[in-house]
């Protein structure tokens, strides 16, 4: 059955979604959708997308962030996936959190397969701390990390630091039987260790913004 026609603001949140999801890879918050369609709060946004749904051009799920699949546009062979977000990370000082080998995440993050392309092992932590600034990254924001077997010097990195039993998300350069960490903030200084302390957990393949 086709979908029922749409006008006003459900015809324009629609259209923000779609282009969303066309420039970004993955769906926009409730709070995207205030800020990009200048809607007056979150719940005029949470009425029109409850109407979006019932009428068949939206499936929303409840348990997850940015819950929003668009069923009106075809695919061309590129759904929604959905990654696990198993924590924080720290760009600043380093922090502990769960091991990411022991992925029990309370939320998942849809995200256009386009978007991770044929990566098999991505993961998903948010930001905490300021130290990557310098690389558009700040605190709430989102990081898209790919297990990997082997990187490159200056490659964005989350280290695991095996010693202090924490994790930190840095640029990392061998030196020898050293490496050292490497914010992007010119105010926060490197942080130095020996190859055998760390043990690194992915790269950073993509960032995913938090709307101020």
């Amino acid at each position: 059955m086709a979908a029922k026609a749409i006008f006003g603001k459900q015809k324009q949140i629609i259209n923000f979604i779609r282009q969303y999801l066309r420039d970004n890879g993955y769906p926009p918050s409730v709070r995207d959708i205030v800020n990009g369609c200048n809607i007056s709060s979150t719940s005029v946004v949470v009425y029109n997308l409850n109407k979006l749904e019932r009428a068949g051009y939206i499936r929303r799920r409840g348990d997850i962030s940015r819950g929003i699949e668009l069923l009106d546009s075809p695919k061309r062979g590129r759904g929604l996936i959905y990654i696990p977000i198993i924590g924080e990370i720290a760009a600043g000082e380093p922090i502990p959190v769960p091991d990411s080998g022991d992925i029990a995440a309370a939320e998942r993050l849809p995200l256009s397969e386009g978007l991770i392309r044929e990566k098999d092992n991505v993961y998903a932590v948010r930001v905490k701390g300021e130290s990557m600034v310098d690389a558009l990254i700040g605190e709430g924001d989102i990081v898209l990390v790919d297990y990997v077997d082997s990187i490159e010097d200056g490659d964005m990195v989350a280290v695991w630091l095996k010693r202090e039993q924490e994790v930190t998300l840095k640029k990392l350069f061998r030196e020898g039987n050293n490496v050292r960490l490497e914010s992007a903030n010119s105010q926060v200084k490197p942080l130095y260790t020996t190859a055998d302390n760390i043990a690194v957990q992915g790269k950073v393949v993509a960032v995913i913004r938090r709307m101020a």
